[in-house]
């Protein structure tokens, strides 16, 4: 069986879905990821990405979120699709 191909939250395109593998955050950016449902296996969804991706809006369930950049470079994920 193949190993999903894993990147990073920063690299989806406008529309894309993907599944958190890892959040590579500490602290309290971690404990905040998780508290709006951002954890290992939620279905992540790109709604927007900034010109230069240097934002992005994302939905987790019912909830959307604004991350920086350096915010999604922490996000692993794969099945992107």
């Amino acid at each position: 069986m193949n190993e999903p191909t894993m990147t990073l939250l920063s690299a989806c395109s406008k529309g894309g879905m993907a599944t958190v593998v890892r959040i590579k955050a500490t602290g309290p950016l971690k404990q905040r990821l998780i508290s709006f449902g951002l954890m290992k296996g939620s279905e992540v969804k790109m709604l927007e990405c900034g010109i230069t991706k240097s934002t992005f809006e994302i939905k987790v369930g019912n909830v959307s979120l604004a991350l920086r950049r350096e915010e999604a470079e922490l996000i692993e994920v794969c099945n992107v699709r």
